[in-house]
C-alpha cells in the first residue's frame, strides 16, 4: 500500500513541474525568438517480485514476471528549435533568420547567441540588442545615413543622404550540432555548452544556414492551443495521481480498523 502512495507522490511532482514548463511557455507567446520546452519523463526502478523466465516448483518457465514500477521522474526540460511564425514589421533593423542559425552578440566580454533579431542602433552607431548587446561581427552605420539595406545573405549597405551607396560589413549566422544543448540564459540569449558542440560558422543561405529577411521578426513558436491542451491533461493526470493518494490513504484506514 505505501508503494502506491509514493509512486502516486512522484506523479504529482511530475506534473507540477510539467504545469511550470507550460505556464513559461504560454507568458512567451508573444516573446520574439522564443523557443518552447517540452518536459521528458521516465519511469523509476521496478520491484521484481517474480523473474521472467524463471522455473517454478513443477520445473516450468515462467513466461511472465512480476514487476511493480516505483512511479515517475523528469529527466529533461527540452528546448523545441522548431520555426516561429514571422511578422512583418517594415523595421530595417528588424531581421528574422528563415532557417537554422543564431545571431552572435557580445555580452560584458562574453559571445552569446540569439534568434531574436529586434536590433537598434547605439549612440556610437552599432547595431545592437535592445540590452545594448553589440551584433558580432560588429557593423557600425555611418552618420548621414537614410536608409539600411540587408540583403537575404547577410550584406549591410547603408544609402546615404546623396544617394550613393556604401557597404558596412557582412551578418554571419551560427549554428551548432545540437542546438538543445545550449544554456538557456533569458533575455533571449544562449551561452555554449559541451552538450552543444562546437559552434559553426556561415554566411546566411550557404552550407545549410537560413536566410535573414529584413523588416520582419520571428514570433516565438509556442502553439497556444496545444499548450492549453496540455495543460487540461496535465491538470487531470495531476487529479488522478491525487485521487491514487487518496485511495491509498482510505485503504490504510480500513486496514487499520480491521481490529478495533
Amino acid at each position: 500500500m505505501i508503494r502506491s502512495l509514493w509512486s502516486a507522490a512522484t506523479g504529482m511532482q511530475a506534473q507540477q513541474l510539467k504545469l511550470d514548463v507550460i505556464a513559461h511557455n504560454l507568458a512567451n507567446v508573444n516573446t520574439s525568438g522564443f523557443k518552447k520546452s517540452r518536459v521528458d519523463f521516465e519511469d523509476l526502478l521496478y520491484q521484481k517480485l517474480k523473474l521472467a523466465g524463471a522455473l517454478n516448483a513443477e520445473g516450468n518457465q515462467i513466461p511472465v514476471g512480476m514487476e511493480i514500477g516505483l512511479g515517475v521522474r523528469p529527466v529533461s526540460v527540452n528546448k523545441i528549435f522548431s520555426q516561429g511564425e514571422y511578422e512583418q514589421t517594415n523595421n530595417e533593423l528588424d531581421l528574422a533568420i528563415e532557417g537554422r542559425g543564431f545571431f552572435k552578440v557580445l555580452v560584458n566580454g562574453e559571445e552569446l547567441y540569439t534568434r531574436a533579431g529586434h536590433f537598434k542602433i547605439d549612440r556610437d552607431g552599432y547595431i545592437v540588442t535592445p540590452n545594448g548587446a553589440r551584433l558580432q561581427p560588429e557593423i557600425t552605420v555611418p552618420q548621414g545615413t537614410v536608409r539600411l539595406e540587408i540583403t537575404q545573405d547577410g550584406q549591410v549597405n547603408a544609402v546615404m543622404g546623396d544617394g550613393t551607396a556604401q557597404n558596412l560589413g557582412q551578418i554571419m549566422l551560427y549554428d551548432f550540432p545540437n542546438p538543445a544543448g545550449l544554456y538557456a540564459l533569458g533575455r533571449n540569449l544562449y551561452r555554449p555548452s559541451d552538450a552543444a558542440g562546437d559552434v559553426i560558422e556561415g554566411q546566411p543561405g550557404r552550407e545549410g544556414f537560413g536566410t535573414l529577411a529584413q523588416g520582419y521578426l520571428e514570433m516565438s513558436n509556442v502553439d497556444v492551443v496545444e499548450e492549453m491542451v496540455q495543460m487540461i491533461v496535465t491538470q487531470r493526470a495531476y487529479e488522478a495521481n491525487s485521487k491514487t493518494i487518496q485511495t491509498a490513504d482510505n485503504m490504510l484506514e480500513m486496514a487499520n480498523n480491521v481490529k478495533r
